[in-house]
């Protein structure tokens, strides 16, 4: 993890940052395309820079390895977070990255800047079957918040299960 950085996402580094999250979702088979559908979210990169934080993980060569959103309650992306709580959504990590502690090093630059903006505590959902994300939370201090928990899509046997780190 020495040679990674995690900044706000460069304008250059829009489209990148995008891919790799599709790669990162499509590797684990949470979604079946590159396109349509949440691909079609995952890949909008610049959206997801205007309406919340997106920041990446990058190498000694600017190489962006990874990215994650910050969403602040009531905004476009929130999804579970409220009032004093901040929220991360679509970490994901370059296929050709993993084993770098690049997941982990977005996670803990999720939690200083959560902590920067004053937040009591940080949330996320996460679905079900991500349960690689699911050990990397438990091991940074993450609690399972069943209350929070959902179906994002109405009909479809998948739930989203909330967690949440306090910080203060």
């Amino acid at each position: 993890m020495a040679d990674l950085v995690v900044r706000v996402v460069r304008e250059e580094e829009l489209a990148v940052a995008g891919e790799i999250t599709v790669a990162a979702y499509r590797a684990d088979r949470h979604i079946d395309s590159h396109t349509g559908g949440y691909a079609d979210t995952l890949v909008d990169a610049r959206t997801r820079a205007r309406e919340a934080e997106l920041l990446v993980a990058v190498d000694a060569e600017n190489t962006v390895l990874g990215t994650v959103t910050v969403v602040r309650p009531g905004t476009p992306y929130a999804e579970v977070s409220r009032d004093g709580e901040v929220e991360f959504r679509m970490l994901a990590v370059s296929p050709s990255a993993r084993g770098r502690g690049v997941g982990e090093a977005l996670v803990r630059a999720v939690i200083a800047r959560a902590r920067e903006l004053g937040a009591r505590r940080l949330v996320m959902s996460s679905s079900e079957h991500m349960t690689t994300a699911h050990r990397l939370y438990r091991r940074l201090g993450f609690r399972r918040l069943p209350e929070r928990d959902w179906q994002p899509v109405p009909g479809v046997d998948v739930t989203a299960l909330g967690f949440s780190l306090e910080l203060a």
